[in-house]
């Protein structure tokens, strides 16, 4: 099952979006710039294979709903992340607040 829900925030509103597999759920908040997602995001593949896309994004791990991620600190984050101020141990809810 695929759940989307916007997520409203001073700066703009954020996009939710669970995805419901067997044995996981994938999560990812995103707004126009960038977006922060679970543990299976590969920020290793953003930053090296991908790097000309310059994607704005960030990993928080041992995270299961949506408010986790935005609770969580980030456990690694992109360099066009790290270009537009967000930091690895920052929030996801500070770093979606950077991304609008």
């Amino acid at each position: 099952m695929i759940e989307v829900q916007p997520i409203h925030f001073s700066e703009g509103t954020a996009i939710a979006v669970t995805v419901r597999l067997p044995k996981t759920t994938l999560l990812a908040v995103t707004t126009d710039k960038g977006y922060i997602m679970c543990g299976a995001l590969d920020v290793g593949l953003l930053n090296e294979k991908l790097a000309s896309r310059e994607i704005v994004a960030g990993r928080a791990v041992g995270v299961k709903t949506i408010e986790e991620l935005l609770d969580a600190p980030l456990e690694s984050i992109t360099h066009t992340a790290e270009a537009l101020g967000i930091t690895v141990g920052e929030i996801g809810r500070d770093a979606i607040r950077k991304m609008f």
